[in-house]
């Protein structure tokens, strides 16, 4: 057996802490049937001002070395000599560059913004802009001719991380998804117009992504007025991208409805360090009334698995989609926080923990439904024609590229997609690997009816 999947888990503040003990719950491995190794660190303000936040670099140096962690919302002091943010401490220590937060329909709850139900993905900077930059006054205080100052600045590698990943992002969507929206590159053609020319490259790069640059005042009045017709992605400077966010969750009824994803890259732009957590903050006033809405830190919890899966951790990618799928089922069953309409407490959680149990069973039994019907086939001697430039393949090969991939165990990839449609072949595929048109056809080279193999299949 391997080694166990470590994550980093920042322990936080007041109802931050209340949730992520709830929610890590759902990260237990005779649950998920995969082996988890929780590592805590204590991030809560108290321990910060005991250790001068040497806790929260020791905790950076972890999540660099495991790759992944799970973060509470923490209190940030105001006071100028106090502890600050731990988020900027972790952002800088591992390298993080950008910040994704995804606001995604929430079944049985209805927004305030009528015709807004495709999903649409913030993609922003970690660090730079207005939250890194030096400030200070000069003249009497409180004199009328005293004045502030900042000083900010962002770098050539951020914006092109940002752009970058919003086009692939965009491209993973697929369908009619856009990247939307842009910074005010036009006041401010230097400083701002950095991000819009990677913008532009990365544009150049991903021919086949729509696109659609708009200042950033255009893009708030786009979201509210029918600019969300398709699945968007918003590349944002760290401020923009911030205020953007905590608009685009509650369009779909909760900021509490969807995870924040802090990724650090590689030269190539592969993930090397993920940190989930809730886009929301500590809720004091929540705190002890088994009130606030776990759902973005269960969300978190199956986003640290989706990225796990990218690096072929066996099994996460089921035990991700699990937790995604369970979790918005039983909203849509009814079981909702106040903040959703509904009237449930604590009791999500242990609603929550049972329907993955039943989605982990379904999905292995659908496998090996698929697997049944595949070899069927197979022996009946039934082939796929995709086109007249690939000609005839047989379906024993067929299959045999199929069942060969890491991916079937858990339903990922092309063939995840084939089975997660409407019935197993989909509405205008039939078994394939490409998305072309597609016909069955029997050894003795006349069609099958589409409708026959579908029946079989969605069986």
């Amino acid at each position: 057996m391997g080694q166990p999947l470590k994550i980093i888990v920042l322990d936080g503040d007041e109802t931050g802490q209340e949730l992520l003990e709830q929610s890590v719950r759902v990260l237990d491995s005779s649950l998920l049937g995969i082996e988890l190794e929780l590592e805590h660190y204590d991030l809560s303000l108290e321990k910060r001002r005991e250790t001068g936040n040497e806790i929260v670099h020791e905790a950076a140096r972890a999540m660099r070395e495991a790759g992944f962690g799970l973060k509470a919302a923490t209190v940030t002091p105001e006071g100028k000599d106090d502890v600050g943010s731990p988020n900027r401490i972790l952002r800088e220590e591992v390298d993080g560059k950008v910040i994704v937060r995804t606001g995604r329909r929430i079944p049985g709850v209805v927004g305030p913004v009528s015709g807004v139900h495709h999903p649409i993905s913030v993609v922003r900077m970690a660090v730079e802009d207005a939250y890194g930059a030096k400030q200070w006054r000069e003249g009497e205080e409180g004199a009328d001719d005293e004045q502030a100052f900042r000083t900010e600045k962002v770098t050539r590698s951020t914006c092109r991380a940002v752009a970058e990943y919003a086009f692939r992002t965009a491209e993973r969507m697929g369908g009619e998804t856009r990247v939307y929206g842009g910074p005010k590159w036009t006041v401010s053609p230097v400083y701002e117009g950095m991000l819009k020319e990677e913008m532009d490259a990365a544009a150049e790069r991903h021919p086949e992504v729509a696109y659609q640059p708009v200042l950033i005042d255009a893009t708030y009045a786009g979201l509210l007025s029918g600019a969300a017709d398709a699945p968007l992605v918003i590349p944002a400077l760290n401020r923009d991208g911030d205020c953007l966010s905590d608009m685009v969750m509650p369009m779909f009824g909760s900021i509490a409805g969807a995870e924040s994803i802090l990724l650090a890259f590689d030269d190539d732009f592969a993930v090397d360090v993920a940190m989930a957590e809730a886009p929301h903050g500590t809720a004091p006033s929540l705190q002890g009334k088994d009130l606030a809405n776990p759902m973005a830190m269960i969300l978190a919890c199956a986003a640290v698995l989706g990225q796990a899966a990218v690096k072929g951790h066996t099994g996460t990618e089921r035990a991700s989609r699990a937790i995604y799928e369970a979790t918005l089922e039983t909203t849509a069953g009814g079981v909702k926080t106040f903040d959703l309409g509904g009237k449930v407490i604590v009791l999500l959680v242990d609603a929550l923990t049972k329907r993955i149990a039943g989605e982990l069973c379904y999905l292995d039994g659908r496998a090996r439904r698929l697997l049944c019907v595949l070899e069927d086939l197979r022996d009946s001697g039934l082939a796929v024609a995709t086109g007249a430039k690939e000609g005839l393949l047989h379906q024993h090969h067929l299959l045999e590229e199929l069942l060969a991939q890491p991916a079937f165990d858990h339903l990922g990839g092309d063939l995840g997609r084939l089975a997660r449609g409407p019935g197993l072949l989909g509405v205008d595929r039939a078994l394939a690997l490409d998305e072309r048109g597609v016909e069955l056809l029997g050894r003795d080279g006349r069609g099958r009816r589409r409708g026959d193999v579908h029946g079989e299949l969605a069986a």
